[in-house]
């Protein structure tokens, strides 16, 4: 049986990355460092020698979707490290999700297609393990700071990045403030404490933003005749009513005569642009199962992210706006930033 090339690590493969608490706000007693969230994928990468993997926060293998990365590692004259980052992808002077989940491909030439055409970046916070082989999980964070801090200035390597930090909570509050959907958020780390793998401890305050949405369309709960989730819609620049994502945030006191109201609006298309049950990569089994409406009703949700016209996550109903016209609700609402934060511009440099 072949040795692995990795045992001599002092850290296992299957190590899982320090998490973290979601909280409404950033800690204002003293001890935390802040850190930007990036828009990614976590990633753990191991090198042994010749040999470097790539893992994702679930434990799955990264290596094989982002070959250029697992390239330039194998380059670096350091011999032997773990580190901890995030993958990302440059679209101009920001990131670009969509282009990470494009690597999520079965086809080998697919993605050496674009390892070339949209290569990745590692965005590097915290190392776990020294080229020398020595572990930093016990260490405090300041201690494996200052230690990639001299990893990423030894390496040379342009397509590593080393994240930005404050200690000031006003600075990482400006941050959050300023993120303007290019920025994921703000991580709180203590700034003595160790690295936890597997745990909670760190705390993270996500960039929410709102959106007036028309209710296109809805679905029924699983094996039920009452409402699940409401399919919002935002209108597009020729005036179709795109499918943008859902919100399933209904209590169950309201079901009943939310669903009442629902049905009683049901008719045909629903959606006059893109619509729920299309080819992407979000569709499911159940994608196709809804039921359409007459465009009358508004909501207004809450949403962090949004990648490729849509909410990438599911949404959080605030409230019923029978003030707002739905012809109002436009793509403006979630569109990119205009100019990335110098944030992204500084990390970005060469």
């Amino acid at each position: 049986m072949p040795r692995d090339p990795f045992a001599d690590l002092p850290v296992p493969l299957d190590l899982e990355p320090m998490e973290a608490k979601l909280v409404e706000d950033l800690p204002e007693e003293g001890g935390w460092r802040f850190e930007p969230k990036w828009d990614g994928f976590r990633c753990l990468a191991f090198k042994s020698g010749d040999a470097v993997d790539l893992r994702a926060k679930s434990g799955k293998p990264l290596a094989r979707y982002f070959p250029e990365v697992v390239a330039f590692l194998k380059g670096l004259k350091q011999r032997s490290f773990v580190l901890d980052g995030e993958l990302a992808i440059r679209n101009g002077d920001t990131l670009s999700f969509d282009a990470l989940q494009m690597r999520l491909h079965p086809a080998e030439s697919r993605i050496k297609k674009l390892a070339v055409e949209t290569p990745a970046i590692l965005i590097l916070f915290d190392m776990l393990v020294t080229p020398k082989g020595h572990s930093l999980i016990e260490a405090p964070l300041t201690e494996r700071r200052a230690a990639l801090e001299a990893f990423v200035a030894e390496a040379k390597e342009s397509a590593l990045k080393l994240s930005p930090y404050t200690d000031k909570r006003a600075e990482a509050q400006s941050w959050l403030e300023h993120a303007s959907g290019a920025l994921d958020g703000v991580i709180a780390k203590e700034r003595d404490g160790p690295y936890v793998p597997g745990k909670r401890a760190m705390l993270k305050v996500k960039h929410i933003r709102t959106a007036d949405c028309v209710v296109g369309g809805f679905r029924y709960l699983s094996k039920s005749k009452e409402v699940g989730s409401l399919l919002l819609g935002l209108y597009d620049d020729d005036g179709k009513l795109d499918h943008v994502g859902f919100t399933a945030t209904i209590s169950d006191r309201e079901r009943a005569g939310l669903t009442k109201m629902l049905e009683g609006l049901v008719a045909p298309p629903g959606f006059t642009g893109k619509a729920p049950g299309g080819p992407s990569r979000w569709s499911t089994e159940r994608s196709a199962d809804w039921q359409p409406l007459q465009p009358k009703i508004v909501v207004e949700v809450r949403f962090d992210q949004v990648t490729g016209d849509r909410f990438r996550h599911g949404t959080k109903l605030v409230r019923f706006r029978p003030d707002k016209a739905p012809r109002q609700c436009t793509m403006e609402q979630i569109a990119a930033p205009g100019r990335a934060p110098k944030l992204i511009a500084e990390l970005l440099k060469e």
